[in-house]
């Protein structure tokens, strides 16, 4: 599969996915459409974050062992996702913490990913994958997490699963939580190609444009919440 196809399939999810209805809440209206669902977990939970990490895992490996580790990342990292995503929210839930301060709880999360993720090149550089004579299975694993299944993914997943309150919606939510799985899945399988014709600057010159975006949605997320919280009040 060669990059063109791989951007090419972005760009179309991303020009459909927002044609999806928004279903409303007791609250008056889901904050989040699924147009802005699909951007969160794009950026908390795509390949966009992972490149450097997919490039160093599969750069000397032959095509058939990449399409392995590729499938078996791919697996875990799906398993993971969904089981976090329906156990964390259902306790969430047994917990009756309200929407609105749920919204907020989401919109602070939101934020303080974006922010990072945009101030993240004055940082300090992210720890190296496991050594050669690391045990077996090690490299798998670090791929799945934290490099493709990070901790705020899981608490982005968690929260917007919590927050929806009808079957319908959370079975989008998940669904649209495989999708990011599915491009982190042909992200693997490019990756020699995209870093070939594309390279890295590009890629995280959009990180920080999508990093940017998601500040001013957590904002919008944010001032929704306080607002309902002040006129429950």
């Amino acid at each position: 599969m060669s990059p063109m196809l791989f951007l090419d399939a972005v760009s179309s999810i991303a020009a459909v996915v927002p044609a999806l209805p928004t279903a409303p809440s007791a609250a008056g209206g889901y904050e989040l459409g699924y147009d802005n669902i699909f951007l969160v977990l794009f950026i908390m939970l795509g390949p966009i974050k992972a490149m450097g990490d997919y490039f160093l895992a599969t750069r000397e490996l032959p095509g058939p062992q990449v399409r392995t580790l590729a499938l078996k990342v791919f697996a875990l990292s799906t398993l993971t996702i969904l089981l976090a995503g329906v156990v964390g929210s259902a306790l969430l839930q047994k917990w009756q913490i309200t929407a609105p301060v749920m919204q907020l709880v989401a919109g602070i999360v939101f934020f303080m990913v974006a922010i990072r993720m945009v101030l993240a090149q004055y940082g300090t550089a992210a720890p190296p994958p496991p050594a050669a004579d690391a045990p077996p299975g090690a490299a798998t694993m670090h791929l799945v997490f934290p490099v493709t299944i990070t901790p705020y993914g899981i608490a982005a997943v968690i929260t917007l699963m919590a927050l929806s309150h009808g079957a319908d919606r959370s079975l989008r939510i998940l669904g649209l939580t495989v999708l990011v799985m599915v491009l982190n899945l042909l992200a693997l399988l490019t990756m020699r190609f995209i870093m070939k014709w594309i390279g890295m600057i590009p890629l995280k010159i959009l990180s920080a444009v999508l990093g940017i975006l998601q500040v001013a949605l957590a904002a919008q997320v944010i001032v929704g919440a306080l607002w309902k919280i002040l006129a429950a009040t």
